[in-house]
């Protein structure tokens, strides 16, 4: 018989993958957000709002963090995924509650 396992989700939201590039990655680099916004090729304004957690990552923003970090695009979609998650679950708690869960047909 096969086990199901069930992933917890973690009770405190996850950090925005903003304010990991405000306060992590631009220190590091010794970057300004407007240095850090032409290499980027993006306004500071849009830099300002993901870094303020207000706008998210979107794949092409993925893309240009992920080379402008040398880590990938994939690893910034997932902590915006997560945190995106996260937020979704909170805010349709009850919702959910009312909607039943069906096992899959061995």
């Amino acid at each position: 018989m096969a086990r199901e396992y069930s992933a917890r989700r973690p009770q405190r939201p996850p950090t925005h993958p903003g304010t990991i590039l405000r306060d992590d990655v631009l220190p590091a680099l010794a970057i300004s957000v407007s240095e850090a916004a032409r290499q980027l090729r993006v306004t500071r304004q849009l830099l300002h709002r993901i870094m303020a957690g207000r706008a998210p990552i979107t794949p092409d923003m993925a893309v240009r963090l992920g080379k402008f970090c040398g880590n990938g695009p994939a690893l910034w979609l997932r902590m915006q995924q997560a945190f995106d998650l996260w937020h979704a679950e909170q805010r349709l708690r009850r919702e959910l509650e009312k909607i039943p869960a069906h096992k899959a047909a061995a």
